[in-house]
């Protein structure tokens, strides 16, 4: 059997821009990706409201990506494939990254996954590195509004260029989850169950083809 590790932010757990509750698993992009790749893959959701990448949020510290990122993989292995979705919440005001560092950010996660993996199990799985979606151009009407800003905004859509580096420097898969999917418009951040579905769709397919 073939394990998925989907690491990600709100995104990836599911959380819905409706009602700030937590979207069914079969209308999550992981459960939907478990139903696609079918039972020959084992999909494990790993995500976590306002997650960062390395970055300390000096409101909720164990939010830091990096810090769960070893005792994740460890709990999990062994582990195959990947699928990397964070920076979004390193866009808030509070940090003030431009793009490039936050893929920076990233990379640093990349080089943890592969130098433990390595270690741990032996080898190191396939990553697949999606350059998070831009957020909603409507920001200033959502309720997150303050948090994130004009600057974040602008910045978000800068992020392909630099994930898409990241992902040559590190022989990652790269995924810019912008050509496909935008963020609800009842807050400009998070995903309607269509943007699962869409995202889902599109992983499965990139999934399907690693050897």
């Amino acid at each position: 059997m073939t394990t998925v590790l989907c690491y990600g932010d709100s995104n990836t757990y599911g959380y819905s821009p409706e009602n700030g509750m937590r979207y069914p698993r079969n209308i999550r992009y992981p459960g939907r990706l478990q139903e696609l790749l079918g039972d020959e893959y084992s999909v494990i959701e790993e995500g976590c409201n306002g997650r960062t990448t390395i970055h300390e949020d000096p409101l909720d510290g164990w939010k830091n990506g990096l810090d769960y990122l070893k005792p994740c993989l460890n709990s999990h292995k062994p582990v195959d494939i990947v699928i990397m979705m964070l920076g979004s919440n390193d866009l808030k005001t509070t940090f003030r990254l431009t793009a490039r560092e936050i893929a920076d950010g990233a990379a640093t996660l990349v080089d943890v996954i592969r130098e433990f993996t390595a270690e741990k199990q032996g080898f190191i799985p396939k990553i697949i590195l999606v350059s998070p979606p831009e957020l909603g151009e409507d920001l200033q009407t959502s309720p997150f509004y303050g948090d994130f800003d004009e600057k974040s905004l602008e910045e978000s859509k800068k992020f392909p260029k630099y994930y898409k580096a990241v992902a040559e420097k590190y022989d990652c898969i790269f995924f810019d989850a912008a050509e496909y999917i935008y963020p609800s418009d009842e807050d400009s951040l998070h995903l309607t169950p269509e943007g699962h579905r869409v995202l889902a769709e599109k992983l499965a397919e990139v999934v399907k083809n690693i050897k």
